[in-house]
């Protein structure tokens, strides 16, 4: 059993209360997920040139005390990036200039134990052990500014606690997803997946959903069409919610087996696995709130 938290502001004059409205949602959210809880983060868009890779340095020896700037001079010795760095505690967020994947094969190999949380123009990923308050805290997810978030808290039941088996799990650039259920058949999507060059990083159930977007993502599908055979692929029960850098999406398994609830405004949709989630939210009381019906894909857009 997990918990699910997703929000969508439809203004921008709104966007500087993403965080403050939020921090109650996950909150909400701790008796689904009092182990671990993570929260990705859309913001403003970087010029067309630059990218971002959030980093995490909790499973190094140094840990919050990791030595960020030796790396930021490194990186930019050898690749020339024009890296600077944003750090909070043991996260990171490194910003520089040209394609990801050189940054982040360096990074791997300046420290390999540095867990690369996620890529793109938008997004921001933070997630840890500790209850979601704890987590929330610990981040100032009560101060994060953006347009929409996905968020979540994990009652681990098929892997261990780690930060790296918290959600949300990345795709790609600019693509999350969160995951509450369990899936029956991670193990044969992984063995499907791995001779066609997808690389895991755990045994995590909800990280062979992704990996299965992310190939076919990978091979030119939209994110519709991608759903659409993800139904067909995987077995098990879920509702998985995910963020693009322009968009929310939401689906539930055939069986709608997990749960789910959506609240939507002129001024927001706000999407969690309870109502109680939902209920400080302003305007709450005039949104139209419904259950998403099973196998049906949602999407918001900014």
């Amino acid at each position: 059993m997990c918990g699910i938290v997703g929000l969508l502001l439809k203004k921008p004059e709104l966007y500087s209360q993403l965080g403050e409205l939020m921090v109650p949602m996950l909150i909400g959210m701790h008796d689904r997920g009092p182990d671990s809880a993570g929260m990705a983060v859309f913001g403003q868009p970087l010029p067309e040139g630059q990218r971002k890779i959030s980093l995490y340095s909790g499973l190094t020896e140094a840990g919050a005390g990791y030595d960020w700037v030796a790396l930021v001079d490194a990186l930019n010795a050898e690749l020339k990036v024009k890296a600077h760095i944003q750090t909070k505690g043991n996260h990171a967020i490194f910003t520089f200039e040209g394609p990801a994947d050189p940054v982040k094969a360096f990074i791997k190999a300046f420290e390999d134990k540095l867990h690369i949380l996620s890529t793109g123009r938008r997004i921001d990923l933070y997630k840890d052990i500790g209850t979601p308050a704890q987590v929330a805290e610990r981040y100032d997810f009560s101060k994060l500014v953006g347009s929409h978030l996905v968020g979540h808290t994990r009652m681990a039941t098929e892997s261990a606690v780690t930060p790296d088996r918290a959600h949300p799990f990345t795709a790609g650039e600019d693509f999350c997803l969160v995951h509450n259920g369990s899936l029956s058949n991670p193990n044969g999507v992984r063995r499907m997946l791995e001779p066609r060059g997808i690389k895991f990083e755990t045994d995590n159930d909800t990280e062979a959903a992704c990996r299965f977007l992310e190939w076919r993502l990978r091979e030119g599908d939209d994110l519709h069409t991608a759903l659409q055979k993800a139904f067909e692929a995987l077995d098990g029960f879920y509702t998985f919610l995910m963020g693009t850098s322009t968009e929310l999406a939401l689906i539930r398994d055939p069986f709608a087996c997990k749960p789910a609830v959506v609240a939507e405004t002129d001024d927001y949709v706000a999407i969690a696995s309870e109502f109680r989630s939902l209920a400080h939210l302003p305007g709450i009381e005039h949104a139209t709130v419904f259950e998403p019906a099973p196998e049906e894909m949602y999407v918001w857009k900014i």
